[in-house]
């Protein structure tokens, strides 16, 4: 596959999932943090038992780069932001904004650009 296709595919399934609930560790419709949710729309695996702040943004960017993610920035790319101190956030961009799951409004939501936080990186995968 392609990786504009992977790249649609991504976002495709992010789009799916709005309205879906905000669940800390959540991995499907029942419930997605922002880790999970990049999973799922990726269909990628990835690592439990991080907490809601704190996680290391040298832990994310190794756990990507160990599953062929090379930084850029297009419409499915996944993105990680600073939602403020010692928060990281990751989402799935759009090309307009992001596709996240927001622990204030307790679902998955697509907000509009300009994004509230500072964008630190972007990445996608090209099989």
């Amino acid at each position: 596959m392609t990786a504009p296709c992977l790249l649609a595919r991504a976002r495709a399934r992010a789009r799916s999932a709005i309205g879906a609930p905000f669940r800390l560790h959540g991995r499907d419709l029942q419930g997605f943090d922002c880790v999970g949710l990049v999973a799922w729309a990726w269909q990628v695996e990835v690592p439990t038992g991080y907490a809601l702040r704190g996680s290391p943004r040298a832990r994310i960017e190794r756990e990507l780069a160990r599953q062929g993610f090379v930084a850029g920035d297009r419409p499915g790319a996944i993105v990680l932001v600073d939602a403020g101190p010692g928060q990281l956030h990751l989402g799935i961009a759009t090309g307009t904004g992001l596709i996240h799951a927001d622990a204030s409004v307790r679902r998955v939501v697509e907000r509009g650009r300009p994004l509230p936080w500072p964008v630190l990186a972007a990445w996608v995968r090209e099989d």
